[in-house]
């Protein structure tokens, strides 16, 4: 059996590479679901939805605009993915010997906080306020550095951790739903049978039924989050106001904006993040292995 910190260091790694690869294979979804969310009702309103929304943005500004923010996602979803799966590993052995579905639930929804706090909502609120800015008439960020700089001069450091609590709350029910799901799904695939594995394929299966549950769960605090953490941010006291505000004026469907895009992106996105990691995970464990034998 691996020491104790060896489980989550190896999560570390693994979910660092998990991380890179999965963000550059589903961004463009992550931005046209930023951009509808973001759209209001009235004389603000820029999209008809999804597929107007990328026609217009590939018009104006090239098949790169899709990929406009994408740095701030990819220089964050390595940390990000390796804060997941690393605390993933390290809560689940923390919390053995509780029911195994409390203890991937509770293991799942503190990796979401950790992952929250120490990367996610600044990643996720400088990507926004980039989005944000593109869609005025004169941008004034000239790029990821420059707009790191500006936001952080003009509100200090707490200008990229706007929508804190709302962005805890979105992370930490996805990553207890998500995990829940696939090792449940998992467990019905093997009959509970640990010497028997699941096919990759079946993984990415389970992992997008996982990640379209989330959606569905927590689409209405993604919405909020987003508009907490937009340029328009300015005219909401806080969550709850943002929230019973968009109620008013939108009613609810307003917090079902972007689902769409969201699940084509989530889906695929968890689809592969678990795919990828299960795959990095048996290659780091067959190499850690061989590690030990050498030096003992």
């Amino acid at each position: 059996m691996a020491p104790d910190g060896s489980k989550g260091l190896k999560g570390v790694v693994a979910g660092g590479i998990t991380g890179g690869l999965e963000i550059m294979a589903t961004y463009p979804t992550e931005f046209v679901k930023t951009q509808l969310q973001l759209d209001e009702k009235g004389d603000g309103r820029k999209f008809k939805g999804t597929l107007d929304c990328i026609r217009k943005t590939v018009n104006t500004n090239g098949v790169f605009g899709l990929y406009r923010g994408l740095s701030v996602l990819l220089l964050g979803s390595i940390p990000k993915s390796a804060a997941r799966f690393g605390s993933f590993e390290y809560f689940s052995h923390t919390f053995q010997g509780y029911k195994i579905n409390n203890q991937r639930f509770m293991a799942g929804f503190l990796a979401g906080l950790t992952e929250a706090v120490l990367v996610v909502t600044p990643m996720e609120t400088i990507k926004v306020k980039l989005i944000n800015d593109n869609r005025s008439p004169n941008p004034k960020y000239r790029g990821l550095f420059h707009g790191v700089t500006e936001i952080v001069k003009a509100e200090g450091i707490g200008g990229i951790y706007k929508g804190l609590l709302p962005t805890m709350v979105k992370q930490g029910t996805n990553q207890a739903i998500r995990f829940c799901v696939l090792f449940a799904l998992k467990d019905m695939y093997t009959g509970n049978d640990p010497n028997k594995s699941v096919p990759k394929l079946g993984v990415g299966i389970f992992g997008a039924i996982a990640g379209a549950i989330s959606v569905f769960f927590n689409n209405p605090v993604d919405v909020v989050k987003t508009r907490m953490q937009g340029m328009g941010a300015h005219k909401y006291k806080n969550s709850a106001d943002c929230f019973l505000q968009t109620l008013h004026s939108e009613g609810p469907m307003a917090f079902y904006k972007g689902t769409l895009p969201r699940l084509a992106r989530v889906c695929g996105d968890v689809a592969l993040t678990f795919m990828i990691y299960d795959t990095i995970m048996e290659i780091i464990n067959t190499v850690w292995k061989e590690n030990k034998i050498n030096t003992s």
